[in-house]
């Protein structure tokens, strides 16, 4: 009998209403999840060899009101926060799960991370067709970089320099019927590989390569 790793309350969650109640559902179900990813996947990337890095599950303790629509964990190379550092992601929509690079608007060096990337966009561009770039970690939406190709990413670069609200992701999404669908054993190795093609992208983005 197939062990699955996600369920479909695990998305479904993100349509309950209240805070409170999907905060709930989300301690409950979702993060006990990222907190597994999170260690296992800092390990992975600690072993990179570019640092040390640590897992930091997203707690929404700044929402009062408005109940999250998404939520991640964060693996970044700092035991004290992630948001102003490159890092990795993996999280869920309600509509689908993504496991992503992240550079957002905290990050004080998007000007040096966006000229190191366009000097090297052969990195983004080779990726396979099945990888996806955004300016906007708020929103679900993403477009494949085989469709974008390189003047869709450059522009997302330049945005990246000269807007201060603007970001960068590149990684992959699964749909929620493919998590739903795949094995822990089936995911944890689409996992894996996730995120060993965009190691050689991350060492661009903090100039080890």
């Amino acid at each position: 009998m197939k062990n699955f790793f996600w369920e479909s309350n695990d998305f479904d969650l993100f349509s309950i209403d209240g805070l409170e109640q999907r905060m709930t559902a989300l301690q409950t179900l979702v993060q006990p999840k990222f907190e597994k990813l999170g260690r296992q996947f800092a390990d992975r990337l600690s072993a990179h060899g570019s640092d040390e890095f640590f897992p930091h599950v997203a707690k929404h303790l700044r929402r009062t009101v408005n109940p999250p629509t998404d939520s991640w964990v964060a693996i970044a190379p700092s035991k004290r926060g992630y948001k102003a550092l490159p890092h990795f992601q993996i999280g869920l929509w309600q509509t689908h799960l993504f496991i992503i690079i992240a550079v957002i608007y905290e990050n004080p060096d998007k000007k040096g991370i966006a000229e190191r990337l366009e000097k090297n966009i052969n990195v983004l561009t080779s990726l396979p067709d099945s990888y996806i770039v955004s300016g906007d970690h708020m929103k679900p939406d993403a477009i494949h970089i085989v469709e974008t190709g390189k003047e869709g990413i450059k522009k997302l670069l330049t945005r990246l320099q000269t807007v201060k609200k603007a970001e960068f992701l590149v990684g992959r999404h699964l749909s929620r019927e493919e998590a739903i669908n795949m094995s822990t054993d089936e995911f944890i190795a689409f996992a894996e590989e996730t995120v060993d093609q965009l190691l050689p992208v991350y060492d661009i983005i903090i100039g080890k390569a």
